[in-house]
């Protein structure tokens, strides 16, 4: 796979077989990621990934907070509060989405399951928490999304899907606990991966890109 199929390709996949990755393909795909580049090459990004028994613990407890409505604990606050044409485009996500899994705006129960199956980790074999020094501020953080994004790009050249999931912030703790990781750092998001299951609805969503005009300016002059 070139690397303009594996941009192409990527997409948030929410719904995994049951299924393993490979431990041979999780070396050369980890291997790839960390060719990602950050500011003096610190390298920044700390990675945790929960397989197996691990991965069962750390779902079943995250699923039983979010039903008991425990409040969450970021490390880092999440600013949702998207307006103008950034909430066009959530509305526009939400809506593709949930069209494909065939919950209404009015159907409460069906959007509480899907706000369940986040942290039931779309049933993926696998969950990378992705966290960096709590020292660290926005600018290395970007470093992190660099990462994040080498590892997904990597994770479609070897046919294994992904979903990059701002959640996965939201019970540091229980992560801190399982990895026995120490409190000076922080965790960002997830990355949920595996094989995509293409029986599962939400799979088939797809959403658009604006054209390049809308984000980017290319000048030779200023323009004053």
């Amino acid at each position: 796979m070139t690397l303009v199929e594996a941009i192409e390709q990527r997409r948030s996949v929410r719904g995994f077989l049951d299924r393993p990755v490979p431990e041979a393909t999780l070396q050369q795909i980890f291997e790839l990621a960390g060719r990602a580049p950050s500011n003096c090459n610190v390298q920044p990004w700390k990675v945790y990934v929960a397989s197996g028994s691990l991965r069962d613990q750390l779902r079943d407890a995250m699923t039983e907070r979010v039903r008991q409505g425990v409040p969450k604990n970021p490390d880092y606050e999440y600013r949702g509060d998207f307006v103008g044409e950034y909430r066009k485009r959530q509305v526009e996500c939400a809506v593709a989405m949930y069209s494909e899994m065939g919950i209404t705006r009015e159907d409460r129960e069906g959007r509480e399951y899907a706000v369940l199956r986040n942290y039931r980790f779309f049933d993926a074999p696998h969950m990378a928490f992705v966290g960096m020094d709590r020292s660290f501020g926005t600018t290395v953080a970007v470093d992190v999304g660099m990462y994040a994004q080498t590892l997904m790009l990597a994770m479609t050249a070897f046919g294994v899907g992904s979903c990059p999931m701002g959640t996965m912030r939201d019970y540091p703790d229980l992560v801190r606990d399982a990895f026995g990781i120490e409190e000076d750092i922080g965790i960002l998001f997830g990355i949920a991966f595996g094989y995509e299951d293409p029986e599962v609805p939400a799979n088939r969503t797809r959403t658009s890109r604006d054209p390049v005009a809308a984000n980017v300016q290319i000048r030779e002059r200023a323009a004053r």
